[in-house]
């Protein structure tokens, strides 16, 4: 079979692997569409790992199941997750999933980017939901990301009336406007420097837009919460000064959700004076479990979420680097996916 191998965001082959062997409790999947993700672009999150096969947004059709396997079968239409939690260990009868030591542990083989993949029966049983035929191959691949702001949103304790910031606009940030609308967020505000995201952003979702390069966004931001500054502040852009900035923008007891990660040797100042005095929250959120990924689902089913608005751009397997390269570097794109048309 063809699988898409990383060495570097500027190499990425096309290769000839075997198709994955099953167990007993095991499916094969052949991927009918994948997601490029924000991290399969981060190069110092990927270097130690490589070669590998990215690809964590998949859905597909199982191909095959194992003689043991109950509840699936060779047709179904799946979407499965790349990362499932033991559901009994110390993390997990607390509801962090993700910290959960098998969660990190538990992929598909050999990855979603190619044209069939193994889900080893932790990842069948706990985290493989089958798709509605009203439902496209390319739609469902937005559960994981749905159900990734689905988590962040959740632990942050949103309320109804909440005013919301949300720094960045590309596809996460865009799918957190849309989602706060949904978790009756009264004000959105979506900020970035790319005047094609904060359209797209005003299209689905944010109330406002702002381009720190043509206003001031915390004029904008204090204007619209009469002075107090947002109940809740996302990040979804991958650098400190975009966390500096959403501390500032965060009302006296607000929330700043720290959604994207900066790189290791990155580090900001804060005062911790000011965080006592100002009672401002800091919440991590990484990743999703099996909880949102069903919610998701159904808010994609339902069009609560409508996940094709996301989609700009789709390739085929055969011009995945393409796909990457488009994802990281236009600045005319939101959501890129990529096809397996055999």
């Amino acid at each position: 079979m063809k699988a898409i191998t990383y060495y570097s965001l500027d190499n990425i082959l096309i290769e000839d692997t075997s198709i994955p062997k099953i167990g007993a409790q095991e499916a094969l999947v052949e991927m009918k569409a994948c997601g490029v993700c924000g991290s399969d672009l981060m190069e110092w999150y990927l270097k130690t790992r490589v070669p590998l096969v990215l690809g964590h947004e998949p859905s597909g059709v199982i191909a095959k199941v194992g003689s043991k396997v109950e509840g699936f079968e060779a047709g179904d239409r799946v979407f499965t997750h790349h990362h499932v939690a033991c559901l009994t260990c110390h993390y997990c009868r607390r509801g962090a999933y993700t910290l959960c030591e098998q969660f990190a542990k538990t992929h598909l083989n050999p990855g979603g980017f190619a044209e069939y993949f193994k889900v080893p029966a932790p990842n069948l049983q706990v985290d493989t939901v089958k798709i509605p035929h009203e439902l496209s191959f390319e739609e469902a691949t937005l559960i994981e990301p749905v159900g990734c702001c689905i988590r962040a949103l959740n632990k942050c304790g949103i309320q109804a009336s909440d005013s919301a910031v949300v720094v960045g606009a590309g596809p996460s940030g865009i799918i957190f406007a849309m989602l706060l609308r949904i978790f009756g967020a009264s004000q959105v505000i979506a900020t970035d420097f790319v005047d094609y995201r904060l359209k797209a952003a005003k299209r689905l979702g944010a109330d406002l837009t702002v381009n720190p390069e043509a206003e001031s966004l915390m004029d904008v931001v204090k204007k619209a919460t009469d002075g107090h500054g947002a109940d809740i502040v996302v990040v979804t852009a991958p650098n400190v000064n975009a966390y500096l900035a959403g501390i500032e923008l965060c009302r006296k007891g607000g929330t700043l959700c720290i959604f994207a990660p900066t790189q290791p040797e990155d580090f900001m100042r804060l005062s911790l004076n000011k965080l006592f005095f100002s009672e401002i929250k800091l919440v991590p959120s990484y990743s999703t479990s099996h909880i949102e990924t069903r919610i998701a689902l159904k808010l994609i089913q339902t069009k609560r979420i409508d996940a094709k608005k996301l989609i700009t751009h789709r390739f085929p397997l055969s011009k995945t680097a393409e796909a990457f390269q488009i994802a990281a570097r236009s600045k005319e794109c939101i959501k890129v996916v990529v096809l397996n048309e055999r």
